[in-house]
C-alpha cells in the first residue's frame, strides 16, 4: 500500500532535528546570561541589589561581562523563536513572534552598549538611547511571548501547553507596564523580578522545545521497522 502523501499539518521530517539544535543554542545562551547576572551580584558588592538596576552593573568593573551576557540573551531569544517556528506545523507559524524577538534582541544589545545616565549628572543622548532601547527590549520580548503562545494553540503538539504559557506571557507583559507605572517600587528589585519572570518563561519554552524535538527524532526508526 502506498504511503499517504504528506499534509501541511505535519512538520517536515528534518524539522525536529533542526529545531532541537536551535533549542540547545537558545537554552545554553539564556543560561549563560543567568549565570553571569548571578555572578555579578557577588562581584559587585558595592551595588545594592535591591535599589541598583541591572543597567548599573554595565558600568565599571565587570561591565563587559554583563554586556556579553546581554548579547547571549539576545541570541537565545532569537534562537528560541527560530526553533519554535521550525518545530511547529506550517499552519500555526507566524512571522510576527520571530520579528519581535529579533527586534527585542537588537534593542537589548543596544541597551548593553549604551550606558544609562547616572543619577545627579546631566542627561545625555547615550542615556536616552539606553532608556528607549531598554523599554523596547522589554515590550518587544513580552509581546513576542504573548503572540508566540497564541500561535501554539494552532499546533496539535502544543495545544495542551498554550493556555498556561499564554497566561504566563501575559503576566510578563503586565509586569513590564507595572514596572513602568509603579515609580515608588524599589527599582532594582522590581526590575529583577520582572526579568526573572521573563527568563522563567523563556527557559521553560526552551526545555519544552528541547524535550519535544528530542523525543520526536528517535521515533522514526521503530515505525519504519514495523512497516517492513
Amino acid at each position: 500500500m502506498a504511503a499517504d502523501p504528506p499534509t501541511r499539518s505535519v512538520p517536515p521530517a528534518a524539522a525536529p532535528a533542526v529545531a532541537h539544535a536551535w533549542s540547545l543554542l537558545a537554552l545554553s545562551s539564556i543560561l549563560v546570561f543567568v549565570a553571569a547576572a548571578l555572578a555579578l551580584h557577588g562581584l559587585r558588592p558595592e551595588l545594592d541589589p535591591v535599589h541598583s538596576q541591572m543597567s548599573l552593573y554595565l558600568i565599571g568593573a565587570w561591565g563587559p561581562l554583563l554586556q556579553a551576557a546581554y548579547a547571549c540573551l539576545s541570541i537565545g531569544m532569537i534562537a528560541l523563536a527560530v526553533g519554535l517556528r521550525r518545530a511547529m506545523v506550517p499552519a500555526s507559524r507566524s512571522a510576527a513572534p520571530l520579528l519581535l524577538f529579533v527586534l527585542g534582541g537588537i534593542a537589548l544589545t543596544t541597551t548593553a552598549y549604551a550606558w544609562m545616565d547616572l543619577p545627579g549628572l546631566d542627561r545625555t543622548l547615550e542615556g536616552l538611547v539606553h532608556g528607549v532601547s531598554a523599554q523596547a527590549a522589554f515590550l518587544c520580548a513580552t509581546t513576542a511571548m504573548v503572540l508566540q503562545a497564541m500561535r501554539l494553540r494552532l499546533d496539535p503538539h502544543w495545544r495542551r501547553a498554550w493556555p498556561w504559557l499564554l497566561a504566563w506571557a501575559l503576566a510578563c507583559f503586565a509586569s513590564v507596564w507595572g514596572l513602568a507605572l509603579w515609580r515608588d517600587a524599589p527599582r532594582g528589585l522590581a526590575q529583577k523580578a520582572v526579568i526573572a519572570l521573563m527568563l522563567g518563561w523563556l527557559v521553560t519554552a526552551c526545555l519544552m522545545l528541547w524535550r519535544r524535538t528530542r523525543v520526536g527524532r528517535p521515533r522514526a526508526a521503530p515505525d519504519a521497522g514495523r512497516m517492513r
